[in-house]
């Protein structure tokens, strides 16, 4: 069990090196196993794609781009869209969790799942909930906190009551409101 959070935090700590050149113009792809090394060997991932792990992160293609956000998965064809600005400037632990959740949406996409569907709201959409209980189920693992887990959640397009009920919908008792 050591190994594997060796291998986590060593996952973590690739991130100190990661630098996206802010000069340069437009958006780039590179596939994700070329970019974020040893993912292939961490065990939340490894929940997600089981055998074909390598396999997968080998063909998935991340864009880097310019947007102002985090990531998403492109529901077009399935591969990751990450902000360089997030990468560059976000929280390493928060980065690698929502890799893990967009890893998900990834597994949900190949499995002909309807990621946006309009008929629910962000914190009650189906697609969510479940890259959320996953997401929070490894932050746990990593050893996160109850309260740092609820910060990780609370974003700017979240309000109080859509982070009770995004709480509620994953199973995550919700001690007290949180900015982000």
């Amino acid at each position: 069990m050591k190994s594997v959070e060796y291998l986590v935090f060593s996952v973590l700590r690739f991130f100190r090196k990661i630098s996206i050149n802010p000069f340069g113009f437009g958006n780039s792809t590179c596939f994700f196993a070329d970019f974020f090394k040893g993912f292939d060997k961490v065990p939340a991932v490894q929940g997600i794609f089981g055998e074909k792990t390598s396999e997968v992160l080998r063909l998935l293609k991340v864009e880097f781009t310019w947007f102002s956000g985090y990531m998403y998965v492109d529901d077009t064809d399935g591969h990751i869209v990450i902000s360089r600005n997030y990468l560059n400037s976000g929280d390493r632990t928060f980065i690698y969790l929502d890799l893990i959740h967009e890893l998900y949406h990834v597994k949900q996409f190949m499995n002909g799942r309807e990621l946006f569907d309009p008929k629910f709201s962000y914190v009650d959409r189906p697609t969510e909930i479940e890259a959320y209980r996953y997401t929070v189920e490894e932050a746990k693992r990593i050893g996160l906190s109850n309260e740092q887990i609820l910060f990780y959640l609370k974003t700017e397009w979240i309000t109080s009551s859509d982070l009770d009920k995004l709480t509620k919908n994953i199973g995550l008792k919700r001690t007290e409101d949180l900015d982000r």
